[in-house]
């Protein structure tokens, strides 16, 4: 895989992050309020145990999830391991019976996901994640709606990562390939400057030609020192690229630590990525 931020000249701004929040735009109707919690990784999810409902069945059990700024963390896990209802717990989607969510230096497990979205998650979901028919710039124009300032840099910021959406601007989404609808979907998601960029099985369904290069941008995106979290059923990919991993099993963390020590662990080899 082609390392493109290490080539001189390359784009290292990191102005597309946004690292004072959401400014003045006045959040929707929130859970509860965010409370001042110091100290400990800039996103994390601890000891979240939970599931869909209040009377319903616990799909995660003690799970812990976090990342720094800098960072790129990967969740990996058999089918049915709670990956992406780790991700959507972080996000707000699910019913935590115990546990927290602090993003920033705040406790944020009262907030509901659009409040979420204002304190600086962007979220991606796996799938339904762009408007089909609207064009590739009134889909980035979207994801720049709970802003008040210009967003015309931010939007330059995204071509230059994403090419291909600058010569298919005026091109309806839904009209593009399996990659390219990724890249408008993180584009839009990076449109609101968030501080965290969440992804949710980001290469599902596309080559390994575009696996690759969509793995190259989440790189650069995370040089920016904005931090990503991403699910990924590619597990042996994605760990190469991880500055932290998490293996889920059955909604419990079950091996933690580097890509590189996750890849080189007996037991992960051979129970999750084949040998």
């Amino acid at each position: 895989m082609s390392k493109p931020f290490d080539a001189p000249g390359y784009n290292r701004d990191g102005s597309i992050v946004n690292p004072e929040g959401r400014g003045e735009f006045t959040p929707g109707p929130q859970h509860g309020k965010a409370r001042p919690a110091p100290g400990g990784p800039f996103l994390i999810g601890e000891a979240m145990t939970g599931g869909y409902s209040k009377s319903g069945p616990d799909i995660l059990t003690g799970c812990t999830i976090a990342v720094d700024k800098g960072e790129i963390a990967v969740i990996v896990g058999p089918n049915g391991a709670g990956k992406s209802t780790a991700m959507r717990a972080l996000f707000g989607m699910l019913y935590l019976s115990s546990g927290a969510v602090r993003l920033d230096g705040e406790d944020i497990t009262d907030l509901a996901p659009q409040a979420r979205v204002i304190k600086g998650m962007g979220f991606v979901p796996q799938t339904h994640n762009i408007f089909t028919s609207l064009t590739v710039e009134e889909n980035l124009e979207m994801g720049g709606f709970i802003r008040k300032d210009d967003i015309t840099e931010t939007m330059q910021q995204v071509y230059d990562l994403f090419p291909i959406l600058k010569e298919k601007r005026t091109q309806a989404a839904g009209e593009l390939s399996g990659g390219q609808r990724q890249q408008v979907a993180v584009g839009r998601a990076l449109m609101t400057r968030p501080k965290v960029l969440m992804l949710d099985e980001p290469t599902a369904g596309v080559s390994p030609i575009v696996m690759d290069e969509l793995f190259d941008r989440i790189i650069d995106v995370a040089r920016t020192g904005l931090p990503v979290l991403m699910v990924e059923q590619n597990a042996r990919q994605a760990l190469e690229i991880a500055d932290k991993g998490y293996v889920l099993v059955q909604g419990a963390n079950a091996h933690t630590g580097t890509g590189k020590e996750l890849l080189a662990d007996p037991d992960v080899r051979a129970s999750f990525l084949g040998g």
